[in-house]
């Protein structure tokens, strides 16, 4: 089955109550990094704000951020802490339109009502059938590769079995990915298994503890740091079956933020959290799909700073989210975030990966 995108519908501007509605108002900033009171809060849903009589849609969104008009009419989505003095922030606790600003949820239909107000099975558990979600989710990789901006938020546990990380590696290859974001564990694993063909000393192809095998990885962090950058380090030891080879080889970039209990870090692993923070936003805000694979925090991150919408070429289209793990309590706990964008699947993310390299490549 091809892939059918589904079609945005905007509000009816032509409705006597927003017809009516007045223009939505700004307040300015008088402490950096303070919002003024009554300040509106973005959700993930395409929101409108009129402006001199027009409503304008806002482009780049994120949920909990505030929006900055600028002198020149642009508007722009900041988190508190990016506040500076005297940037106009709307403000209005509504969203019906009645202080100027309108909140869409429903721009690409509403979701399906169940047929009977009594049924089994309508939440996603390990007992849910994930066939067709599959099925949709090759035609849309498909169709990403070439239209869209395919985000993976990867867990180390990617790079504990060999298969799923050569899947990964041949997706990364074949043009399935734009970004990864990930932690230092991530690629200082996958850089153990091209090394030593171990994670966290467990033998990436028979599962099997080596001696003295918890060296490993501090092996690669102390040597790493030593060539002073991951692509340095990947040239200098010849490494080639590897995730971070292969986004080194593709160019494909890869934002690793950093976390209290690393260990080395690896070179360019974000130290500060709201650096990381800028960096995975660079991402964040273009992807119109997220894969998030077995990491909750870094999925919940991610999903907390993706809108439901992109606007590509002037046109309003769905962000597809994906959230893969072998726990339920994972998967879940990202779609609660405030969407139902996001579509769960449980499973162990090794056959996962290795079910969708093979589908696609």
């Amino acid at each position: 089955m091809k892939f059918k995108m589904p079609v945005f519908a905007e509000p009816n501007f032509a409705a006597p109550e927003l017809i009516a509605c007045p223009d939505a108002q700004t307040k300015p900033v008088v402490k950096a990094g303070v919002a003024p009171q009554n300040y509106h809060a973005t959700t993930i849903f395409p929101e409108y704000y009129k402006i001199n009589g027009q409503w304008t849609l806002l482009t780049q969104s994120r949920m909990d951020g505030v929006v900055v008009r600028h002198a020149d009419g642009r508007l722009e989505v900041k988190e508190f802490r990016r506040l500076a003095v005297g940037d106009e922030v709307f403000v209005g606790r509504t969203e019906d339109g009645s202080e100027g600003i309108l909140v869409h949820p429903d721009g690409f239909g509403p979701g399906a009502a169940d047929c009977d107000t009594f049924a089994f099975r309508t939440g996603r558990s390990r007992e849910t059938a994930y066939s067709r979600d599959y099925d949709r989710l090759y035609e849309l990789l498909r169709y990403e590769k070439e239209h869209g901006y395919i985000v993976w938020v990867l867990g180390p546990a990617v790079v504990f079995d060999s298969d799923s990380k050569q899947a990964m590696v041949t997706l990364i290859e074949n043009g399935y990915v734009d970004a990864i974001l990930a932690g230092n564990a991530l690629a200082t694993h996958d850089l153990e298994g091209a090394l030593f063909q171990t994670a966290l000393g467990q033998d990436i192809y028979t599962q099997e503890s080596k001696a003295n095998g918890h060296y490993h990885h501090l092996d690669v962090l102390n040597r790493a740091r030593e060539h002073g950058s991951l692509a340095e380090f990947v040239a200098a030891n010849g490494i080639q079956d590897s995730v971070v080879a292969a986004c080194v080889r593709t160019g494909v970039p890869m934002v690793l933020a950093g976390s209290i209990r690393d260990d080395g870090p690896l070179p360019e692993v974000f130290a500060d959290v709201y650096a990381a923070q800028n960096a995975m936003r660079q991402h964040a805000k273009q992807a119109t799909t997220v894969i998030c694979l077995a990491t909750q925090l870094h999925s919940i991150a991610t999903g907390n700073m993706t809108p439901a919408y992109q606007v590509v070429e002037g046109v309003v289209r769905p962000v597809f989210i994906y959230s893969v793990d072998v726990s339920e309590f994972a998967v879940n706990k990202l779609k609660d975030r405030g969407s139902l964008s996001v579509t769960s699947i449980v499973t162990n993310i090794q056959d996962f990966l290795v079910h969708i390299q093979r589908q696609l490549v």
